[in-house]
């Protein structure tokens, strides 16, 4: 599994004028086979863009595709740690935030003119994810969406 989504990114074209106007709307989204839950923000995540490479979850992409969100969980491996797990993906060296702790890691930089910022916690049995790509010059506009979606992520059973 690479940390970073390999697909075209979508993004918020209408949503940075539309988001002073109107609240947005949320949606608590869980992932069945594995009890991970995120809050979604289903106001600008519009578009279901079917399952992860790996694993199970969901991806979700802007209606301009210029952002996307992935909510994924694949297996834990016996022994990896949040560090052990980061380091077998070869993350790029160019990360600009990284917060690695027993329980959790947190990456995030720059690729072109997309952020792109990867939280995953660990539980019992598995790794929940979230991958979150979006337009960097709309990084002030997406700082709470994505503070929500990272803070939210939790596991309720395994």
């Amino acid at each position: 599994m690479r940390l970073r989504c390999n697909f075209i990114l979508s993004g918020l074209v209408l949503w940075s004028g539309v988001a002073a106007a109107q609240p947005i709307s949320w949606s608590k989204y869980s992932v069945a086979e594995t009890g991970a839950v995120v809050d979604i923000p289903t106001s600008i995540f519009t578009e279901d863009a079917g399952t992860p490479q790996s694993g199970y979850g969901r991806q979700f992409l802007t209606s301009d595709r210029r952002a996307d969100l992935t909510v994924q969980s694949v297996p834990k491996v016996a022994g990896d740690s949040p560090a052990v797990f980061l380091a077998k993906r070869n993350p790029p060296a160019n990360i600009v935030y990284k917060r690695v702790t027993p329980r959790f890691f947190v990456v995030s930089s720059f690729e072109g003119d997309k952020i792109w910022y990867n939280r995953c916690n660990f539980s019992q049995r598995y790794v929940n994810c979230v991958l979150i790509n979006y337009p960097a010059a709309e990084k002030r506009q997406w700082d709470s969406v994505v503070t929500r979606i990272s803070n939210t992520l939790a596991s309720n059973s395994s």
